[in-house]
């Protein structure tokens, strides 16, 4: 069984959300915190959506804050794209697509998706319940790195 296989068999399955951010020295953001919150899965023809909702705290405070995100993973024989939904299906924006690397269980951004100066790329590592996601983004006033992991319920 292919690793896109095995990943798109876990990536059905997942139920709950929790992510690091972390702004690097570079950033001009300042986000860096945490969050978790759950995941509804729906499924039509051109893949996965991923519906999250949960709370957001900055490491740098006690407020938290509300998170929504649709993420559409579509997925195909030779990679899966990632695109993010937060203008609505017609209006998604692609992320990147993943391929398989020489490492087993781990798929990789095939290019960096550029959005102005900005550069996004990843690497999704399989786990037995669910997998991780670590996003890197960079450009003249970003330098972030997005951690998420997606487990099964």
């Amino acid at each position: 069984m292919t690793d896109i296989i095995r990943v798109t068999q876990r990536l059905a399955s997942i139920a709950r959300v929790s992510f690091t951010s972390c702004s690097g020295e570079r950033s001009q953001c300042a986000w860096s915190g945490s969050g978790q919150g759950s995941v509804r899965i729906a499924r039509d023809p051109d893949g996965l959506r991923f519906h999250e909702q949960g709370r957001f705290r900055l490491d740098r405070g006690d407020a938290e804050v509300a998170f929504r995100n649709v993420y559409r993973w579509a997925l195909h024989d030779e990679h899966i794209g990632l695109y993010h939904e937060r203008r609505g299906k017609a209006h998604a924006v692609w992320l990147f697509d993943l391929v398989t690397s020489a490492e087993e269980g781990v798929l990789v951004a095939r290019d960096a998706h550029l959005c102005g100066d900005d550069r996004y790329s990843a690497r999704l590592t399989l786990r037995d319940d669910g997998v991780d996601l670590d996003w890197r983004i960079s450009g003249p006033r970003k330098d972030e790195r997005l951690y998420y992991r997606y487990r099964q319920a």
